[in-house]
């Protein structure tokens, strides 16, 4: 695989430098929305299906069908692609790895159960952990340098992760975890380390002892991907996470899981993605846009960009719509609008977070006809003091931030907004905003042309200071 990678990178890159805007769209953000809306379809696959039962699998829950979801993959890539069908039943399985022209199809009544075994998840792969480039297990669902794959149906995907399996890696006893047993923070720290002295990636080999949790879903350098319809519960990590991919359509997915990390969608260093009609009720962050983590970031420099979530619903999450942390490659031209928001467990609801580690940029935010009930702290939130905070040589860039047609019924602030005295926040317009019954004043630190119209707090004009 590795021999592959300077070649791939070398056909990415390319295509990430291609144009995307039509015509007439560069000085209304919501017509560069609705190019995305257009340009992002999804995948066509030819009318053949293979019935991964045909080449082994039995539907009882105990059977390992790893091999058999495998030659029905093969068979169908070596076939000119089609549908890879899984019927009804319960079917054990280890990490799947997706072949162009591939739908995954998960029929109605089907569940994949996803092995707790970690040794299910080798040989190594190339994957991302947090923002940075390793060798590590398998993600569960993992493709590397394919075109035209989905994963779709109506059917469940269970990672099985729970506080006896993969969740106490993370070292939480919230978690499982107790004094004494594995757990990532050693490999986590090494790993870093090794981004940061620039070890090259070939070299960052962990797996088994390292304990890094797996994402679920991860296409890794692919173009045009679809997953649909699919439910996803029990994650260990990340659940929906494609990698410097294009094309890319999440649409009407349900994620329940509520582990550590248990991100509903992270598109990092990627481009051209709708997220459209998916329920996320989460143990991190509902959506967060990602693109690399300090100085790996800085290396691979490849932005998330032209990202659009529409008709989506938000549960229980640190935050709703969330850019960052490892946002390192920079994001721009994000664009949200018709979702709904709303749970006492809702930390933020649209959440900005980065530091003087991470730098990067956001350039470029939208949002409009958000509906939000309860958020436990603030609706919007722009924090440049996320973990290390300043003083660290590497300033974010952030501005460009316009959010109109939103209401609330009611948080524990409305605005926290917190920039550098050296790197200000630039650029936040509110436009016709009822952030509804707010418990506590906004906090507005180093924040650069703030234009509020029409915005309400308690019933009254909102003031900052």
């Amino acid at each position: 695989m590795l021999g592959r990678r300077d070649a791939m990178r070398a056909i990415t890159m390319s295509a990430f430098a291609a144009p995307v805007l039509g015509a007439g769209t560069a000085s209304d953000p919501w017509a560069r929305a609705n190019h995305i809306a257009a340009r992002v379809r999804g995948p066509k696959f030819p009318r053949r299906r293979f019935d991964i039962r045909n080449y082994g699998a039995s539907g009882d829950g105990i059977t390992d069908c790893t091999a058999a979801i495998r030659s029905a993959i093969r068979a169908c890539h070596e076939a000119g692609g089609g549908h890879v069908d899984v019927p009804e039943g319960r079917f054990a399985t280890g990490a799947i790895h997706l072949l162009s022209n591939v739908d995954l199809h998960v029929t109605e009544g089907a569940r994949l159960l996803f092995s707790t075994d970690p040794k299910a998840y080798l040989p190594l792969v190339l994957t991302r952990f947090e923002g940075v480039e390793l060798l590590n297990y398998s993600p569960l669902i993992y493709a590397y340098g394919q075109r035209n794959i989905a994963v779709t149906g109506s059917g469940v995907l269970d990672g099985q992760a729970d506080n006896d399996h993969w969740w106490p890696w993370k070292g939480s006893g919230d978690h499982g975890w107790e004094p004494g047993e594995p757990r990532q923070a050693e490999a986590r720290a090494a790993l870093f380390a090794q981004a940061e002295q620039g070890v090259p990636v070939k070299q960052r080999v962990y797996g088994e002892g390292g304990y890094l949790r797996p994402s679920f879903i991860q296409p890794y350098r692919c173009e045009n991907v679809l997953i649909e319809g699919v439910t996803i519960v029990n994650s260990p990590m990340w659940e929906i996470h494609p990698t410097l991919s294009q094309n890319v359509l999440v649409q009407n997915v349900t994620v329940v899981t509520h582990g550590p990390n248990n991100d509903g969608c992270n598109p990092e260093s990627s481009r051209m993605v709708v997220i459209r009609g998916c329920t996320f009720d989460t143990g991190d962050d509902c959506i967060a846009i990602k693109s690399g983590r300090n100085a790996d970031g800085r290396r691979v420099n490849v932005p998330s960009e032209y990202i659009l979530v529409e008709g989506c619903t938000f549960r229980d999450g640190h935050g709703g719509m969330t850019i960052g942390s490892e946002m390192s490659g920079g994001v721009r031209e994000v664009f949200i609008r018709d979702c709904a928001m709303s749970s006492p467990n809702l930390d933020i609801a649209l959440r900005f977070k980065t530091n003087s580690v991470r730098g990067g940029f956001i350039e470029g935010f939208h949002a409009r006809d958000l509906e939000i009930g309860q958020v436990g702290g603030s609706v919007i939130d722009v924090n440049f003091f996320y973990e290390e905070g300043p003083g660290h040589g590497f300033n974010p860039r952030v501005g460009r931030i316009d959010v109109r047609d939103m209401t609330v019924r009611t948080a524990k602030r409305a605005l926290n907004l917190r920039g550098y005295a050296d790197a200000s926040i630039r650029g936040v317009t509110l436009r016709d905003v009822d952030f509804g019954v707010t418990a506590t004043p906004s906090v507005v630190e180093h924040v650069e042309d703030l234009v509020l119209r029409n915005v309400r707090a308690n019933g009254e004009p909102l003031i900052v200071p």
